[in-house]
């Protein structure tokens, strides 16, 4: 049977013990519906509650919350239950306190998503061999940061990290160690081949999106994948991290504070591109209405978000896309230049050795290049 959690947005008055008590009732009427009531997360500071159900289907879940208690939840979205355990660490209720007769929960499920990431710097292809082999050196460093600081990989990629914190002052420390980390390696290996990223956003797990977490991923992955920065955190988690310590989080080298302004722009611009990246006419023009600023604006705040002009960016995005279909060898060089937005094989071929380092026939089998 599916799982699902829902999201409802309480009244200022609503305790954890109101919450607990409606949670009690869904338990008493649930076998009418055919639901099984596993868990919920509640937000006295925000006032928001999530619970986690096996039900046949979303109306069910309506309609036992409405005979219980009447408090129709806002949103309801279909997950993982392994994805949810990954993310907020249990899908059932937590142990109860020593003093509780009943089990009150006053967890949140509001989390500090990193998402990280390394980058080969240098073109040469003997470069990239010491790169390959040095990954390993500098996933186990971050991992063993994550470690100490309680972070949750939610999933690892031969090169980067989607992890999942409680704690965004625990999340910043990680980076700051990763950091520190990442640069007594390189001083060691005397060559400054890896390129590190990190981006910290927080959010939680049910929004207006289709999917778990949806909006804080999306924009932690931006942040660590455009932005020019080492380490780049999130309007959001700047403002918990400075209620939440005593010290405030400010900017210095290599760590980049995004304002809503910045985030917006980012939104705004990946949005648009991610639709229209393999179309050949786009223009700087276009890229300015996207995100309803002038040219000049859009210049200065791509320089200073991603340090790349816009045709700039286009054009690595399309390279950076054209080499995730080569290693997938969807196609011949013809092909898959076309299918990115390249107007030609042979600029396609000229500008991909520029950035590579090698002719884009070099991923492909011989008879494909």
């Amino acid at each position: 049977m599916p799982i699902y959690m829902d999201r409802h947005d309480v009244a200022e008055m609503v305790t954890a013990d109101h919450v607990a008590h409606i949670h009690r009732e869904d338990l008493k009427i649930q076998h009418k519906f055919g639901c099984r009531g596993l868990t919920y997360w509640f937000d006295e500071k925000r006032k928001t509650a999530f619970c986690l159900i096996e039900a046949p289907d979303e109306k069910a879940i309506r309609m036992m919350h409405k005979e219980a208690h009447g408090q129709i939840p806002h949103r309801i979205i279909e997950v993982d239950a392994g994805v949810v355990e990954s993310f907020l660490g249990r899908i059932e209720d937590p142990e109860k306190g020593e003093n509780n007769e009943f089990n009150i929960i006053t967890e949140p499920a509001l989390r500090t998503i990193m998402a990280l990431t390394l980058k080969q710097l240098s073109r040469a292809q003997s470069d990239s061999k010491q790169y390959e082999s040095s990954l390993p050196d500098y996933m186990h460093a971050a991992l063993n940061s994550l470690n100490i600081y309680e972070g949750q990989v939610v999933k690892q990629t031969h090169n980067g990290f989607l992890v999942s914190f409680k704690s965004v002052s625990k999340a910043i420390q990680a980076a700051l160690d990763i950091k520190s980390s990442f640069n007594k390696i390189r001083g060691k290996k005397k060559v400054e081949m890896t390129g590190l990223r990190i981006g910290l956003n927080a959010g939680v797990p049910v929004t207006e999106k289709k999917m778990f977490f949806e909006d804080t991923i999306k924009l932690a992955e931006r942040m660590c994948m455009f932005i020019e920065s080492e380490i780049i955190v999130s309007s959001e988690v700047k403002e918990l991290y400075n209620n939440e310590s005593v010290k405030a989080l400010r900017e210095e080298e290599n760590i980049l504070l995004l304002t809503p302004a910045d985030e917006a722009f980012l939104t705004s611009l990946m949005d648009y591109i991610d639709t229209t990246w393999s179309d050949t006419v786009v223009s700087v023009d276009d890229f300015s209405k996207s995100v309803r600023c002038s040219k000049s604006q859009l210049y200065r705040k791509m320089i200073f978000l991603t340090g790349k002009s816009p045709n700039t960016f286009i054009l690595e995005y399309r390279l950076n896309e054209a080499l995730a279909l080569l290693n997938k060898q969807s196609g011949n060089v013809s092909e898959i230049a076309f299918e990115t937005g390249f107007t030609s094989p042979s600029y396609f071929s000229k500008c991909f050795r520029k950035k590579y380092g090698v002719l884009p026939s070099y991923y492909l089998p011989a008879k494909w290049g």
